[in-house]
């Protein structure tokens, strides 16, 4: 996915930043964390809408390769993200994007809060320190967001794959419906968690840790060359934006490598009853072996995953110079 999306996932790879000490007593501060959490909630919901609103294209063409829709499945990444606006017109790029903004908020907040609960947690309960609890954090947040909205995911792929003229479902209501009615009620919004979840956790993992090594070994090292201080906190050291969009792209790289298998398996098992070949990929070992027998690692288990590459880049730009910009205009820091 959630390549989770990576820009989502790397949001609170950052370590909070140090309290400034505050006398005893003083009514701001305590009113400042009274609703640190929301603060934090709008943050991370709002830089997630911002860089998924900007790969979005991108995320449309990726489900359609994976999938090997019938209708783009012989042609590549550039082709096809010139053939869909020929065929759909240019909104047919943002397919499913209203059903990716519904679930991207929730999404980018929940894992935001539960990193750096699930972090403290680690720390103060299990005395694990170090980049350890940053990928162990990473891992348990990513997987806490994907469970909270993953129906919404579902509802949002199938969105996507649709193609104009051939479509099932008329709006995001409507597939919730069919698909509550068709396929098995609740359950059926849950087709293809196994995998998800399997590849979210090396995959927010990875990239928490790589990010958040990135950033703690450049600051300690070269704090005037890749750093400024915070403009609502000068006491804060933070990343230039430029560097930040450098470390979240390794890291989305990365990360993004090493789970895409589970994406592909994913992907197809989401779309359930759409794809022909339904019946023969009901569970995560048998689409996994279905894809790799007829479509072999590259052109199966790794489709799109160029396109992932080009997403990162940009999706990390937006990601991380909104979410600093929301940082400071909320006084998180």
């Amino acid at each position: 996915m959630a390549a989770a999306a990576a820009a989502a996932a790397a949001l609170p790879a950052a370590d909070p930043p140090a309290a400034i000490p505050q006398a005893a007593g003083a009514a701001g501060p305590t009113a400042c964390r009274d609703f640190y959490w929301l603060r934090s909630f709008l943050a991370g919901g709002i830089a997630g809408c911002c860089a998924k609103t900007t790969v979005a294209p991108l995320d449309r063409v990726k489900v359609l390769l994976q999938a090997h829709n019938h209708h783009y499945k012989h042609l590549g990444v550039f082709s096809t993200l010139r053939a869909v606006p020929q065929k759909e017109g240019y909104l047919g790029l943002y397919k499913g994007n209203g059903a990716m903004m519904i679930r991207i908020f929730p999404y980018g907040a929940i894992q935001f809060m539960a990193f750096e609960r699930y972090k403290t947690f680690i720390t103060t309960k299990l005395g694990i320190s170090g980049h350890v609890h940053r990928l162990m954090a990473g891992s348990m947040a990513g997987m806490t967001a994907v469970i909270c909205t993953y129906p919404l995911d579902m509802v949002r792929v199938r969105l996507a794959f649709q193609v104009k003229g051939e479509h099932t479902y008329t709006g995001i209501i409507h597939a919730f419906k069919t698909i509550y009615a068709k396929e098995g009620g609740f359950l059926g919004f849950y087709r293809g968690l196994m995998p998800t979840i399997l590849g979210m956790a090396p995959y927010a993992g990875v990239s928490f840790f790589t990010f958040g090594t990135l950033k703690s070994v450049g600051l300690s090292h070269a704090p005037t060359l890749l750093g400024r201080p915070s403009s609502d906190n000068p006491n804060v050291l933070v990343l230039k934006t430029h560097i930040n969009l450098l470390c979240g792209g390794v890291a989305g790289a990365i990360a993004q490598t090493i789970s895409y298998p589970f994406d592909v398996t994913r992907r197809r098992m989401q779309l359930g009853t759409v794809l022909p070949e339904f019946e023969k990929c009901l569970t995560m070992r048998e689409t996994m072996k279905y894809v790799y027998g007829n479509h072999g690692i590259r052109r199966g288990l790794y489709r799109g995953l160029s396109l992932n590459y080009i997403r990162c880049i940009p999706s990390q730009a937006v990601a991380f110079t909104t979410y600093e910009l929301m940082k400071q205009f909320l006084h998180l820091n």
